[in-house]
């Protein structure tokens, strides 16, 4: 297969060294051989190591722990943590319980990020009891059809990582190990899938089998070669999606090495980002509050629902609102707002029914001439208008009280923000545990034009 020649050396810099394939296998293979050892379940190296598609310094290990289909719910979940955490303890290394569908140990074992999942041994995709039943025919069918994609899917992985749209986590929103192999697979090499997706559009359908049985209403849909009735991209968001579309066809039109290397994000200082903000002449709001102890996969959705609902309220009540974003550390979360006004006068009008609507124009006057108004109602274009009071005039005092709390946030965010919240505004809102988060806030900008950028620079 012709490769542009950036293509080569990025190989030579991201294929796994034979000692670091040896040696992450060699522990796959010592793990499988302790859990079979104690006679309760038979183990599985599943993901890029067991396929071979792990870029170099990847040290992530996930071994499946398979049990008898007999076991219920609750024995898989108490057999496996306890068979999990005994392997961990037999090798010396330092885990702790994390939680998915179900719970599963995660350990380190010299640097190795290692993940003893529990799961059933079912006979196919179709009959899975628990998510993670079907990981083991992910590998099974990659390594059936990945000969002579090796190298692409290196490439596609690094790629995506270097554009911020690798990860299926829903901080991310991109595109997981798995679905990068599939595409691989699918349109026959990196070079065809990129030519492919520099003419997606939302709603494209790809169904490697065939055998598709639902119908998605993602933006990409990717019908999962082992289970017909699940999308492997559903995780994908449409900006990411269109990201990717974006370096695509750049790198097409002018291939080089940048296009592979993810630029750092170094943290602006506090000096710079206050005075690039004083630039941009708009008003910034930070709402912090404790982490609730859950896995991100649960807490980033909430987040980004909680984050929505606040942008509505603020709207509704007359403050415009440019961007938000959300994020999630160990002990803390952050809801960015970035609006265009701080401040709205006492008055805002109000528009009524239109008079053509009897009963609910009978009404609305009925309410209003019953209470203190600036103005109105008066018949404005067919329609009543009221100018009444505001309760807040300033966004600060909105996002500081209890009205916060009686919107639609999600259900573990409410309870965190119910032991207590604090507001930041303009440079208030540094801070140094979100330093990267802030920082990538102001600079945003598309993957592509991030690389131009850097290249006129040069």
């Amino acid at each position: 297969m012709t490769r542009f020649p950036c293509e080569e050396e990025v190989l030579r810099r991201i294929r796994p060294t034979p000692e670091e394939r040896t040696y992450i296998r060699a522990m796959g293979e010592r793990l499988i051989e302790a859990v079979e050892r104690s006679g309760k379940a038979k183990a599985m190296m599943v993901g890029s190591v067991a396929r071979d598609t792990f870029v170099r310094g990847d040290r992530d290990l996930d071994i499946f722990i398979l049990f008898d289909t007999s076991l219920s719910r609750q024995e898989l979940q108490d057999e496996g943590l306890s068979l999990a955490r005994r392997i961990a303890e037999e090798f010396g290394a330092t885990w702790r319980e994390k939680y998915a569908e179900h719970p599963y140990l995660n350990a380190t074992i010299d640097s190795l990020d290692i993940d003893l999942v529990p799961c059933y041994a079912v006979a196919s995709a179709t009959e899975i009891k628990s998510a993670v039943d079907r990981t083991p025919f992910h590998t099974r069918y990659v390594l059936a059809h990945i000969d002579g994609y090796v190298d692409d899917v290196l490439l596609l992985k690094q790629f995506a990582k270097a554009s911020g749209v690798y990860g299926s986590d829903h901080m991310t929103g991109g595109f997981s190990g798995y679905l990068c192999e599939i595409l691989t697979i699918y349109y026959g090499g990196f070079h065809p899938l990129l030519e492919a997706a520099a003419s997606w559009k939302p709603g494209e359908v790809i169904d490697i089998e065939g055998h598709g049985t639902k119908e998605f209403d993602d933006p990409l849909v990717v019908i999962d070669p082992v289970d017909p009735e699940r999308n492997v991209a559903a995780a994908l968001s449409l900006s990411r999606m269109f990201e990717f579309v974006e370096v695509a066809r750049g790198y097409l039109e002018e291939p080089s090495e940048a296009f592979f290397c993810r630029p750092p994000a170094p943290a602006l200082t506090p000096v710079v980002f206050s005075r690039l903000l004083s630039a941009r002449g708009t008003y910034l709001y930070s709402i912090t509050f404790k982490t609730p102890d859950l896995t991100p996969d649960t807490v980033v959705p909430q987040l980004r629902k909680s984050a929505e609902s606040i942008r509505d309220l603020l709207e509704r009540s007359g403050f415009p609102v440019n961007r938000t974003d959300v994020c999630m550390r160990e002990k803390r979360c952050m809801l960015l707002f970035e609006l265009m006004a701080e401040t709205v006068p006492v008055m805002r009008r109000h528009i009524g029914p239109p008079l053509w609507s009897r009963e609910n124009s009978r009404k609305f006057l009925e309410k209003y001439v019953r209470r203190e108004v600036f103005a109105g109602p008066y018949i404005e274009e067919g329609r009543y208008v009221v100018e009444v009071g505001r309760r807040f005039t300033r966004a600060i005092d909105l996002l500081r009280s209890n009205v916060i709390l009686d919107i639609a946030l999600g259900k573990h965010v409410r309870r965190s923000m119910e032991e207590g919240w604090s507001v930041g505004t303009d440079a208030e809102c540094w801070d140094e545990e979100f330093a990267v988060f802030l920082s990538r806030f102001l600079d945003r900008a598309s993957p592509l034009a991030r690389i131009k950028r850097m290249a006129t620079r040069r």
